[in-house]
């Protein structure tokens, strides 16, 4: 094995698979087939038997089913993020590309919309924009991030009136999303910038309208109508009451989409405005907040002690992998590689499959999906029970301990 092939040192497992078409120098210093009676399995099939061999401190198995390759040790941590850098260099055209062709299709959608002479195909339009948005915007929360089209200012100019025109002001959305990945599933903080999660135990010490507060925020009609509890409300209104200097972008966003409501209204009409507004707003709203709740609210999620919080156990832990195909991955720009994401904001969206499919400590993910059955399992889960590490209803809560 070369001295360079990856072995961090005596004390590390390597694996590297050999086929009899591997060169002379892939095969140096390793057994060849003729040899394999040598391994821990005893015999081998050569068609599909993966063969183990020993060597002081070093495992090595052999194979006939692909050319040599080294897998590294197992790694986590600051080393688990350090290799997925290499996935962090952003291609500028495929960038560009998928900012041009997003927003060109959203202004076709939102023309079909406006000027289609049936319902029909207007309703059709505002569900496939809704879809764009939903794409737009994590393009947009891609780019707050500093993973694409850094620097740019015409970027800085079409990001900033997207994310303005989308209720998501930039100053406000940067804050609050850069505080959820630097808190991910922290119990104190998880209010800020995501869903707010209580124990079991502060669930049962709190007041009633505290819980009535906690309900209502985790409820699923919060989640539908998110275009208003979430956009509106907590992103636009909250924030501009909070601090009017600070985030005068949210009271911008507010007064564009109030005029923008208006005009439509007194030279469109409002089937227009249903078409070309509303709906849209408010399915890509219901959908993006509920991405949003499931990836880190799901059976299975472990949420750290704060004193034991670590980056990366948070992002593989307490971030899922959304399951979808190929076209619902497009629409929704790989938001359902969020454990990666997590681990690695720095890693643009398109380049989040490939991170997965070259990084084994990445591949096995707790799963999640749009399922009926699994969808209702997200929304019944309300709080955290750190005895039995894992997320419950209010009904188990109750009948466990009494609350």
């Amino acid at each position: 094995m070369p001295q360079d092939s990856g072995c961090l040192g005596d004390a590390h497992l390597c694996v590297a698979i050999v086929t009899e078409s591997s060169s002379p120098d892939d095969r140096r210093g390793l057994p060849s087939p003729a040899q394999t009676p040598t391994c821990r399995n005893g015999a081998v099939d050569r068609e599909h038997t993966l063969c183990a061999f020993q060597r002081p401190h070093r495992l090595f198995t052999w194979a006939t089913c692909g050319d040599l390759r080294l897998i590294n040790p197992q790694r986590t941590g600051p080393d688990l993020v350090r290799a997925t850098r290499t996935f962090s260099r952003e291609s500028r055209a495929h960038s560009w590309w998928a900012v041009g062709s997003t927003l060109a299709i959203i202004v076709v959608l939102l023309a079909l919309t406006a000027i289609a002479p049936w319902w029909p195909v207007q309703l059709v339009g505002s569900v496939f924009c809704a879809l764009m948005f939903v794409r737009m915007f994590v393009i947009y929360h891609d780019y707050i991030h500093g993973s694409i089209l850094k620097g740019s200012p015409t970027a800085r100019v079409i990001m900033h009136v997207f994310g303005t025109l989308a209720l998501t002001p930039p100053r406000v959305w940067k804050y609050s999303h850069n505080f959820h990945h630097r808190h991910n599933m922290q119990i104190e903080t998880s209010s800020v910038g995501s869903f707010p999660v209580y124990t079991v135990e502060m669930w049962r010490q709190s007041s009633f309208w505290s819980r009535v507060g906690y309900r209502l925020t985790r409820h699923p009609l919060a989640i539908l109508l998110g275009y208003v509890t979430v956009f509106v409300y907590e992103m636009c209104i909250g924030s501009f009451l909070a601090d009017p200097r600070k985030n005068w972008d949210a009271g911008l966003a507010l007064l564009l989409h109030g005029v923008i409501i208006t005009l439509l209204w007194i030279f469109a009409g409002p089937t227009v405005l249903l078409f070309t507004v509303f709906l849209p707003y408010t399915l890509a709203a219901t959908f993006g907040v509920y991405l949003f709740y499931s990836q880190h609210n799901f059976e299975g999620v472990y949420i750290q002690p704060t004193e034991e919080w670590t980056h990366a156990r948070a992002s593989l832990k307490s971030s899922s992998f959304m399951k979808f195909g190929p076209i619902m991955n497009w629409f929704t720009a790989n938001i359902g590689y969020h454990h990666i994401h997590h681990l690695n904001p720095m890693i643009p969206f398109y380049r989040l499959p490939e991170a997965m499919k070259h990084t084994p400590e990445l591949q096995n993910p707790i799963v999640t999906t749009l399922r009926p059955s699994s969808v209702l399992k997200c929304l019944r889960l309300k709080l955290w029970d750190p005895d039995n590490h894992r997320m419950v209803s209010f009904k188990a809560a109750a009948e466990a301990s009494g609350v």
